[in-house]
């Protein structure tokens, strides 16, 4: 045992490798003044250290009184210096109510992550990122997730203030609504992926909306870590051009995950590994809520960024993130393996593919990239069936529209996300229009890889792009339309991409 300045003891606990959990000395307080009393307060000071190989998540509980009306804590960690290629110390922070912090529990009552060094919960109001609620009285626990610990450890205080007297009201959340005016059947964009001052975001609903809207989007997907905070603030930002969905960046260990467009107020917990065997159950939870599963950035190099848990259940894969780079380009490769490996299992299911912009503040791009889905109408059940039926394509901005068909012989039709359904032996002519994409090369891909390349698109950014082949030839064709490389075999950086056209009857 050790203990800290006020004499907690602290329970010492070294695991790696899975989503353990170290609880430490209860913090108590006193029974506190009377609620009359408004704003008496009480502070105490917990200090200690945390070694490399901690747990995922130290929970410091804190018996809360009768009579209190706000918890406010703030925290402070130190951050040594480190040789180049050694991880420093980075410290995130949550908290839970009286209800535990049973996972997937209804204890959660908010998550700062990394953003900010103090928080406060009351009945009427929170910090962004937290839930307002009744203060009530019972064990909460401050959840500290030390993300990295440099070889020194990673020494912490964390301070907690109660505030007595009694509590606000808590409003009652008002939430956007499912639908927008919307053109019936038509082609619509959206951005699925960004980060408001919810999160680590610096950015404000309004501001996001705004942006939005001059990118041209038709709709967007709340997407902040770790939290649904954010659900009651966008009420005012939705209207007749632009539909607002709800959702949440489930920021694990082992890689992120879009939970799109779920009901509103829908929390999805975070705290497990790919080892754990957990995942499986809040995908579920996901889906049950109304919600698309879309893995975000599987490639990314950021700690923790690279997706763990296979593509089992995604419903979607986010391809393109942001500004496009290397690792979206293997994004792209690996994506394009699963297309392949549909087609020889031949069971049908394939996953599609989308893009995101993952903007969190200037200058980050809002609707760079874009996905652009042909949906029944611009409501949120609509949308994500588009999503999920793979009818969409990725810009790089509103500027760049595609149309992508394959036709065949007798004059049978198919688009993006779709099956033309000919014999192996049929011709089939595959044909992209394109706009607002000025010296791009199209190219053609398939199972058997790229099978044709045309010249660069005129300077007006127009063209027409025609391929001839066979179901025998190419089982699926998908387009893919790159600026001029910069240096030699290059592929050269994505303008736009689509989903595949299936040919074949199988």
């Amino acid at each position: 045992m050790c203990e800290d300045d006020h004499g907690i003891a602290r329970r010492a606990l070294f695991v790696t490798g899975a989503a353990t959990a170290l609880t430490l000395g209860t913090v108590s307080f006193s029974n506190g003044p009377a609620a009359e009393a408004a704003d008496n307060q009480e502070t105490k000071t917990v200090r200690g250290t945390l070694p490399t190989g901690s747990p995922d998540f130290v929970y410091l509980p804190v018996d809360v009184p009768e009579g209190v009306r706000e918890i406010k804590v703030s925290y402070t960690y130190d951050r040594p210096s480190v040789p180049a290629g050694t991880q420093g110390n980075a410290l995130d922070i949550g908290v839970f109510d009286e209800r535990g912090t049973e996972l997937g529990g209804k204890g959660f009552r908010g998550w700062s992550g990394g953003a900010r060094t103090e928080f406060f919960v009351r009945a009427d109001d929170a910090t962004p990122g937290y839930i307002p609620g009744p203060v009530r009285a019972g064990t909460w626990h401050i959840a500290l997730g030390p993300y990295t610990v440099a070889p020194q450890g990673l020494t912490y205080e964390v301070t907690i203030t109660l505030t007595y007297g009694a509590q606000g009201r808590t409003p009652a959340p008002v939430y956007p609504p499912n639908r927008a005016k919307g053109r019936g059947r038509a082609w619509y964009r959206g951005d699925c992926h960004m980060h408001s001052w919810y999160s680590d975001g610096r950015r404000t609903p309004e501001e996001i909306a705004a942006l939005a809207r001059a990118a041209g989007l038709d709709f967007i997907n709340t997407s902040d870590h770790n939290t649904h905070s954010s659900h009651a603030h966008w009420a005012d930002q939705a209207g007749d051009d632009l539909l607002i969905m709800l959702g949440e960046e489930v920021t694990t260990r082992n890689g992120h995950v879009l939970a799109l467009g779920t009901d509103p107020g829908t929390f999805v917990d975070w705290r497990y590994r790919a080892g754990d065997n957990r995942w499986a159950r809040f995908a579920r939870d996901i889906r049950r809520a109304g919600g698309l599963v879309v893995p975000a950035h599987p490639h990314a190099t950021c700690i923790g960024c690279g997706w763990k848990f296979g593509f089992g259940e995604a419903d979607a894969l986010e391809v393109w993130n942001g500004p496009y780079t290397p690792d979206d380009e293997v994004t792209l490769a690996e994506w394009d393996n699963t297309l392949v490996a549909a087609v020889q299992e031949g069971h049908g299911r394939w996953l599609p593919a989308m893009g995101n912009s993952d903007a969190h503040r200037d200058p980050d791009a809002i609707g760079t990239p874009q996905t652009v889905v042909l949906a029944d109408d611009l409501t949120r059940e609509a949308v994500q069936e588009g999503i999920r039926a793979g009818r969409s394509y990725v810009a790089e901005s509103k500027n760049v529209s595609l149309t992508f068909t394959a036709v065949g012989g007798r004059g049978e039709h198919a688009g993006i996300g779709e099956r033309l359904r000919v014999d192996r032996d049929t011709p089939v002519t595959v044909r992209l229009e394109a706009r607002g994409v000025p010296r791009c090369s199209v190219r053609f891909v398939t199972d058997q890889g790229v099978l044709f390349t045309s010249d660069p698109l005129p300077v007006t950014g127009s063209g027409t792009v025609e391929w001839h082949t066979t179901p025998q030839y190419a089982a699926y064709v998908r387009a893919e339309l790159r600026h001029e490389a910069a240096v030699g075999p290059l592929p050269g950086v994505l303008a736009a991409f689509t989903n595949p056209i299936f040919l074949g009857r199988a």
